[in-house]
């Protein structure tokens, strides 16, 4: 018999909204919005970028985890990692009982029949989707349609004998998740690449050709098992993953189509090349909020709130930080006084040890201050409440 899969919802919904608003509502942000977006406390002066915070996605996925716990009392109830890239938010989660099988001491092969799985925002990958679906586990699906459509791009060029060129984090869940698409068609293959760095590098191969073991050994693990650049870069087709810098996605996908038209001729570019932008929308509004807030107000500082391994907030504090100071927190006692701020370096890899960092003297003192605010979009609008009432406090002492 196979597992249940529920991906249209549990019918739980009524009873758990309560909860959700007592967990992740914020009257501070409220207020924010009904103003304008600006709040002035003494000397401060908060700029709230207009798109921030939860998107429609990440509040299914956190509701659908809320209704599964009720749903199934009496069930062990698992995600297979973090639902989100959001501490506080997956926190919340382990304190409901809901258990991760990434933390220490879980131990997958002990699923079975009786257990009740989430499948994360970002999707699972197409052997452990096999693997549940063998284990015969109850499974909740609250993958992204965003990331779903990227999928479908994936399994279209697979399917007619492209190869995809993902533009991504070799090591995120979501990238993972869809690269394993390819792989579902026999000659199925995919290409990561993580900026437009390593994109000339391939595009370079496309044109001129090179040493093929070189080129293998330089992406290694970001190629598809069996993947030999002398074949399968004849034709191909551009995805990405979804939270990635939406300019550097397009830019991507028009240095490899130069590439094929300089390889194959201009004439027959659309019979060996194809690309989709599927950057996500939620993704696409808050990074150009971002930007109209940049533009709109004279700012001392950005404060970019999201977890250390939230793609899309790295990316809006990479903005930020183009165009004036800027400190990506996790959360507000990042803030630890008004000489003192928790930050996470602007371009640290994601899985830097050493990816925090301390600067000191970080707010100017003595003066009026006016600091920009916006938050990725796994950010609940309770922790941007607490990170605007810190900032009250630490601009008045």
């Amino acid at each position: 018999m196979p597992p249940i899969i529920f991906r249209k919802g549990l019918d739980m919904k009524a009873a758990v909204a309560d909860q959700l608003a007592q967990a992740y509502h914020s009257r501070i942000v409220d207020d924010l919005r009904s103003d304008g977006y600006v709040r002035t406390h003494g000397r401060l002066t908060i700029h709230l970028a207009r798109e921030f915070g939860f998107c429609y996605g990440v509040e299914r996925a956190v509701d659908y985890a809320y209704q599964t716990r009720k749903k199934f009392p009496n069930s062990r109830v698992f995600l297979t990692g973090e639902i989100i890239h959001n501490p506080h938010v997956n926190n919340q989660l382990r304190a409901q009982g809901i258990r991760f099988l990434t933390d220490p001491g879980e131990d997958r092969t002990t699923l079975g029949r009786d257990d009740v799985v989430i499948l994360p925002a970002f999707g699972v990958s197409v052997d452990d989707m096999v693997r549940l679906d063998r284990q015969g586990c109850t499974l909740v699906d609250t993958t992204c349609g965003s990331v779903l459509t990227v999928w479908k791009n994936v399994k279209r060029y697979a399917q007619d004998g492209f190869t995809s060129i993902i533009h991504g984090k070799l090591h995120h869940e979501e990238t993972r998740a869809t690269a394993s698409q390819a792989s579902l068609f026999p000659d199925g293959h995919y290409l990561v690449v993580l900026d437009k760095r390593e994109a000339a590098d391939v595009c370079r191969y496309i044109v001129e050709g090179g040493d093929r073991e070189a080129f293998l050994q330089r992406f290694g693990p970001a190629a598809s098992p069996g993947f030999d650049p002398d074949r399968h870069l004849l034709r191909i087709g551009c995805a990405n993953q979804t939270t990635m810098l939406m300019a550097e996605s397009l830019e991507i996908g028009e240095m490899f189509r130069a590439a094929m038209e300089a390889r194959h001729g201009a004439p027959a570019v659309d019979d060996v090349f194809r690309s989709f932008d599927t950057i996500c929308s939620a993704t696409q509004e808050r990074q150009d909020a971002v930007i109209a807030l940049l533009d709109e107000a004279p700012l001392d500082l950005m404060v970019v709130i999201g977890g250390y391994n939230s793609s899309n907030t790295c990316n809006l504090a990479k903005i930020c930080a183009e165009r004036c100071p800027t400190y990506h927190i996790a959360e507000a006692d990042c803030l630890v006084s008004a000489t003192e701020v928790r930050h996470r370096r602007i371009g640290a890899p994601s899985t830097s040890a050493v990816a925090e960092t301390v600067a000191r003297d970080w707010l100017p003192a003595n003066r009026p201050l006016v600091i920009g605010l916006t938050a990725g979009a796994s950010t609940p609008n309770n922790v941007v409440g607490q990170v605007v009432a810190r900032l009250e406090a630490l601009a008045g002492s």
